[in-house]
């Protein structure tokens, strides 16, 4: 018996890294999944594995910065599996660097694919969500907790836009029966993987400022952490920010 045992939950960006890990815990507990992106081929793939898993999996493939495709992406959901219980809000385009070298291209592209696709989804699951007293979960971003990370302000304030969106949603759906919590996670990244091996002097000294030694594993440890928020065994949790990253944002 799985914490999630026929639940229905939509992950964004499930073709990789976190997105994918979070998809594969939640499949572990028994969750039917909608694994979303916009790259068909990968959601596909994180679809086999699911499937693999004894459960249902449905690709889709999904751009969450336009709403014609997230309302698609919901509409498929429910033509498929009849409900949605969670809503995981992953997708995000990452752009860096210093505040006055920010593109308005770069602001568009992290602002739409974060905040605006993250609003895109709960608006558009909100009926289903009220029907199965389901749940979201919003992911966020130790940088925005850290005052050493340099280059990070188009993205880290993005993610903590969302973070109050998840409060005042939480806030304001209560009576609905839906919660919304947000997850800050590090987690092994293909991005983080790629700087391992590219520069890893710097990489050793990240993995230094994290006080349980190590980067999170993708479906372990930031995984069950979401499927946890998701399940009943998180029932009285709502409006809430879980850190899971080892520590370090606010432990170093």
């Amino acid at each position: 018996m799985g914490r999630l045992d026929g639940k229905v939950v939509i992950v964004t960006g499930a073709g990789q890294g976190i997105g994918q890990g979070i998809a594969l815990a939640a499949a572990a507990e028994g969750a039917h999944l909608v694994a979303a992106g916009r790259t068909l081929e990968k959601v596909e793939k994180t679809a086999e594995e699911i499937r693999s898993r004894g459960v249902k999996a449905l690709a889709v493939q999904c751009d969450v910065r336009f709403r014609d495709q997230v309302d698609a992406c919901v509409e498929a959901t429910k033509a498929e599996f009849g409900r949605i219980d969670g809503v995981v809000n992953n997708a995000q385009m990452v752009a860096l660097g210093p505040v006055l070298e920010i593109t308005e291209k770069d602001a568009r592209r992290t602002w739409e694919s974060g905040f605006l696709g993250s609003l895109w989804f709960m608006q558009a699951a909100y009926s289903a969500l009220v029907e199965s007293k389901g749940a979201v979960v919003n992911l966020g971003t130790g940088s925005a907790l850290r005052n050493d990370l340099p280059g990070f302000a188009l993205y880290a304030g993005t993610k903590e836009m969302i973070r109050t969106m998840t409060r005042m949603a939480a806030l304001e759906w209560g009576t609905d029966g839906i919660r919304v919590n947000a997850v800050i996670p590090n987690g092994m990244s293909p991005g983080l993987e790629m700087w391992s091996e590219f520069a890893p002097k710097e990489y050793e000294e990240f993995v230094a400022t994290i006080p349980l030694g190590r980067v999170g594993r993708l479906e372990e440890d930031v995984g069950r952490a979401v499927a946890f928020l998701l399940s009943d065994d998180a029932a009285y949790v709502t409006g809430s920010t879980l850190m899971v990253d080892g520590g370090q944002a606010y432990l170093r």
